[in-house]
């Protein structure tokens, strides 16, 4: 059944993003081509600490060491932890064919199996974690890159927005990321500093067509605040009241994140 909190709809999301780089640089970002997301999913207090204790000590290290940085990794705001046990990891890597050869390169590397052996090696019976989902996203052209959070201070009360946006068919799903682009969606939250991490195409997950996106906020009147402002907006409205861009989008699914203290942003 799908829970809603204060007006916003929680569900299971899909999962992991996917991100490869050339050598461009734009905004001080490396332009992309995928990014990868993992959500870890957990039943209790002791798998999510194997869960820190493994991403924090064994896998970030071990990605950092293959070269990939700006390594992200989010829990729900304190209100919905308790009732939404999921960690994401959200990371870029250099290309599609290095995508497939992460958890061999992990597994080739003598630190990082040593660091993460009682994690690798669990009980059947006592697993670390309950289950790991994955999607595969390809960065939008207004936006092709990953940028961490420019925010700065405390990050305690930090609010990362991590939105799915569905559509009943094909077209309409190209019409809504047409919308983003030409339309001038992105330009929009650029104006009102929403602060984005990430505008993805899912190329692969459970629930297609999709696309996702992930905003930044210091705190969540911030967040609240600055949604007003952006449905207040003359482009808003004027998009939204487009017969052009009519029925594009059937489900939203919206995730109110928090960094982890070893999050790189």
């Amino acid at each position: 059944m799908k829970k809603f909190y204060g007006g916003v709809s929680i569900a299971g999301l899909l999962t992991l993003l996917i991100f490869s780089s050339c050598h461009v640089k734009t905004e001080s970002s490396i332009i992309q081509d995928f990014f990868e997301l993992r959500i870890y999913e957990f039943s209790d207090e002791s798998q999510e600490a194997q869960l820190d204790e493994f991403l924090q000590n064994a896998f970030l290290p071990g990605l950092k060491r293959d070269g990939i940085e700006d390594i992200g990794v989010f829990k729900f705001v304190p209100e919905l932890r308790d009732s939404l046990k999921q960690v994401f990891v959200l990371y870029p890597i250099r290309s599609s064919a290095h995508f497939g050869r992460i958890s061999e390169t992990l597994f080739a590397d003598s630190v990082f199996r040593k660091k993460a052996e009682h994690f690798l090696n669990a009980p059947h019976d006592a697993p670390p974690y309950e289950r790991l989902q994955v999607v595969l996203l390809k960065p939008f052209k207004d936006m092709p890159f990953l940028r961490p959070s420019s925010l700065e201070g405390t990050r305690d009360k930090r609010v990362y927005e991590l939105r799915s946006y569905e559509s009943p068919t094909e077209s309409l799903y190209r019409n809504k990321v047409e919308m983003f682009n030409e339309g001038g969606e992105i330009e929009l939250f650029e104006k009102l500093g929403f602060n984005a991490v990430f505008y993805g195409d899912v190329l692969a997950g459970a629930r297609m067509p999709n696309l996702m996106y992930m905003t930044t906020f210091r705190d969540m009147e911030t967040r609240d605040s600055l949604w007003n402002v952006f449905f207040d907006s003359p482009e808003w409205k004027a998009l939204i009241d487009n017969p052009y861009y009519a029925d594009n989008v059937n489900k939203a699914d919206i995730l109110l994140l928090t960094p982890t203290p070893y999050s790189d942003y």
